[in-house]
């Protein structure tokens, strides 16, 4: 047995004869199906074991192995991505949500486009998006898609609300750092509904310590929110201020102003019914 640098796997000193197979003019063993080598020549006059040749793969044999290999890559990919989105929603149905499945209605997932297609600039400069505007105006669906596209890419990214978040850290007392520093981990951090959470003191004292620290971090973080930007700019309180400062100074506002698809689904729901009773 020898070693083939081509594979990195032990082969047989000897390439093994099938039917078909003939010794070409140059005494090297030939495949019969793609007439090519299954043997080589040492260089230089080497040999070793006495002998001046080693087995090669021939053509169709290298095609077969570069196939196996090939689908072995793709099922690992995809088990990767799989557990990258089932860690990384916090519902399971934000999967679906991929530029493949968009409608073509959402005047701005052009942004989510180009998010993507920019991510290592985004990365490296810590660019995010703070997408506001009315109810129902995709916002949520516009961020998925950028999760899922990333996530395809395996890059990990958390796509959750503030809701989840304080309900996770009030079932860990002693963890809690240790909970933001594993947000704070992701390349890339998308809160929903952001605005939206309890106004308690501990809320919003929870929601400044995440937004701090992925602001300290460096990564990039992508919100989506129904405040208006005037809202955000010009905040009630110091609380809030402190909060709305950070998410501006990490994120490029995009105003979402599309049409409202829950009301545009509520109203073919109603249609259908009503063409169920005629």
């Amino acid at each position: 047995m020898i070693l083939d640098d081509t594979r990195g796997t032990m082969v047989p000193m000897d390439a093994e004869p099938e039917n078909g197979d003939y010794t070409g003019e140059d005494g090297l063993l030939y495949c019969g199906a793609c007439h090519t080598p299954k043997e080589a020549y040492f260089p230089e006059g080497k040999t070793l074991f006495r002998r001046d040749r080693h087995p090669s793969e021939c053509e169709c044999r290298r095609k077969e192995r570069e196939k196996r290999e090939s689908e072995e890559r793709q099922r690992e990919h995809e088990a990767t991505v799989e557990r990258l989105k089932d860690s990384g929603f916090t519902d399971g149905s934000m999967k679906r949500w991929t530029f493949d499945n968009d409608n073509g209605r959402n005047p701005q997932m052009r942004f989510a486009h180009i998010y993507v297609e920019h991510w290592e600039e985004m990365r490296e400069e810590s660019r995010g998006y703070l997408l506001w505007g009315n109810v129902g105006t995709g916002k949520t669906y516009l961020a998925g898609c950028i999760a899922n596209a990333l996530m395809e890419r395996e890059i990990p990214v958390r796509m959750t609300n503030f809701a989840a978040i304080l309900n996770d850290l009030t079932g860990t007392l002693n963890g809690r750092n240790a909970y933001i520093e594993r947000l704070c981990s992701f390349p890339l951090l998308i809160l929903d509904d952001f605005g939206m959470e309890r106004g308690t003191e501990y809320g919003l004292e929870q929601v400044y310590n995440v937004i701090d620290s992925r602001y300290r971090s460096r990564r990039p973080l992508i919100v989506t929110t129904n405040l208006t930007l005037s809202e955000l700019q010009n905040p009630a309180d110091r609380a809030h201020q402190r909060i709305y400062d950070r998410v501006l100074a990490m994120c490029t506002p995009v105003c979402c102003s599309g049409i409202n698809f829950r009301k545009v689904q509520a109203q073919k729901n109603m249609e259908y019914l009503k063409e169920m009773l005629k």
